[in-house]
């Protein structure tokens, strides 16, 4: 078994509001093996900034465990620090300097060499624009500059808090590869974020959580493998969907259409023909996290309460666009 770099156990976060107790993670077990990169799923409100938070000892748990390469947090967080590099919001650096100058800046406080500083601009790209002002970068050089940033001290460990937010697909494409590349280079990435093709081009892993707890956990191949997907055309999706279910057959409708979860097509075409409807469409629909995640997350927000609790909330655990 792979070494767990991240660890939780029944890890739970609550707050209180003026509706009450809120709650922003749920008894949540998250296990990231070492190597690669494994994507945090879930939708907004669901518990990953408050988790990523927790985690780096921003905000405390309710009640739970938490490990880092296999030392409990926050107790001994001063010792695996040095070994943990996050990006969990908007960069700050000097606008006026250059990207090369604020790295130089930090490098100096961590008595990092020159040369460190080369080989981080080198991982991200921006070798070319390091004498660029900070101001001038478009948003997807400053998110790179901040994964630079994290990289001077080499970390075994990277966190990235929804790292393409804001961006066009360019910057998406320049960040989405920077990630691959640190993943292939050994450093274990914990991927936050809500693109889901995004994450299913760059994660060897996910996790996807709802209400603050764990749905599923895997493989991101052996996730998307979960079962087979038939998209079904007929003339009422609806009432379709009534007789699929009254035959214990997932399906949902999406755009008109059925999607319906089985490995056998033909008790599709059967319980709708016993019914008098007749198909106008059978087709394979090709697999893919977004469909996994939409079936496990579906009705999973945060109730009212925690959805208002996380404006109130007085502990630096609450959770903003997660």
């Amino acid at each position: 078994m792979s070494e767990l770099v991240i660890e939780t156990e029944g890890l739970h976060k609550e707050f209180r509001t003026r509706h009450g107790v809120g709650v922003a993670v749920k008894d949540l077990n998250l296990a990231v093996p070492a190597g690669g990169v494994h994507g945090f799923l879930g939708p907004n409100g669901s518990g990953k900034t408050t988790t990523i938070r927790m985690l780096l000892g921003l905000a405390r748990p309710t009640h739970g465990t938490m490990r880092l390469f296999g030392r409990l947090v926050p107790r001994h967080l001063p010792e695996v620090l040095p070994r943990i590099g996050a990006v969990v919001e908007s960069p700050k650096f000097a606008p006026n300097f250059t990207g090369r100058q604020n790295l130089r800046l930090l490098a100096g406080t961590i008595d990092m060499p020159e040369t460190r500083v080369d080989e981080v601009l080198e991982t991200v790209s921006l070798s070319g624009r390091d004498d660029d002002r900070f101001r001038a970068y478009s948003l997807g050089m400053k998110q790179r500059l901040a994964i630079a940033a994290t990289l001077l001290k080499e970390p075994d460990l990277l966190i990235l808090d929804e790292p393409t937010n804001g961006l066009d697909p360019s910057g998406i494409r320049e960040i989405r590869e920077t990630i691959r590349d640190l993943g292939a280079r050994g450093v274990t990435v914990l991927l936050s974020s809500h693109i889901l093709a995004e994450v299913q081009q760059v994660c060897d892993s996910a996790t996807i959580i709802g209400r603050g707890r764990m749905l599923a956990s895997g493989k991101v191949d052996d996730l998307i493998g979960a079962g087979t997907a038939w998209r079904v055309g007929v003339p009422d999706a609806e009432a379709a969907a009534r007789v699929l279910h009254d035959h214990d057959l997932a399906a949902r409708v999406t755009d008109g259409h059925l999607l319906v979860e089985t490995d056998a097509p033909e008790a599709i075409t059967r319980a709708l023909a016993g019914q008098g409807i007749f198909l106008t469409e059978l087709s394979a629909e090709r697999a893919d996290l977004e469909s996994v995640f939409l079936q496990l997350t579906e009705g999973t927000s945060l109730d009212d309460t925690a959805t208002r609790g996380r404006t109130g909330d007085p502990t630096p655990g609450g959770e903003a666009g997660a």
